[in-house]
């Protein structure tokens, strides 16, 4: 199985900063686009930041500026850095992978990470 293991949320004041990590593990052949998720209380889930194996990022307008998106392809890892956080960023943060497992024949899925609790107090 492959699994992501998300860390790094918290409490943090309003234009504080948090990093989020997460790392996949398990029956890895491939990973290719590796990004974030969020979702607050009575809200879809969106995504946040994506990034490519080649380390092209994309972001969503609402962090576009503050968060940072990066990877480290030799730990199967990739990070948000969040500044200048608003009480709007509070949310559960998923990590998010497309990953070919171990078998046959190879196939590529999505996974996710459990989840990590991001607030900002206001």
């Amino acid at each position: 199985q492959v699994q992501l293991v998300e860390s790094g949320g918290g409490l943090v004041q309003f234009g504080g900063s948090l990093r989020l990590s997460c790392a996949a593990s398990g029956s890895i052949v491939r990973i290719d686009d590796m990004g974030w998720y969020r979702q607050a209380p009575g809200k879809q889930r969106e995504l946040v930041a994506g990034i490519t194996t080649g380390g092209t990022a994309n972001y969503a307008d609402s962090v576009k500026g503050r968060f940072t998106i990066s990877r480290d392809n030799t730990k199967n890892t990739v990070y948000l850095q969040m500044n200048s956080l608003k009480p709007e960023d509070t949310a559960v943060y998923y990590c998010n992978a497309d990953a070919v497992p171990t078998g046959w024949p190879p196939k590529w899925n999505q996974y996710w990470g459990q989840g990590t609790l991001v607030t900002v107090s206001s």
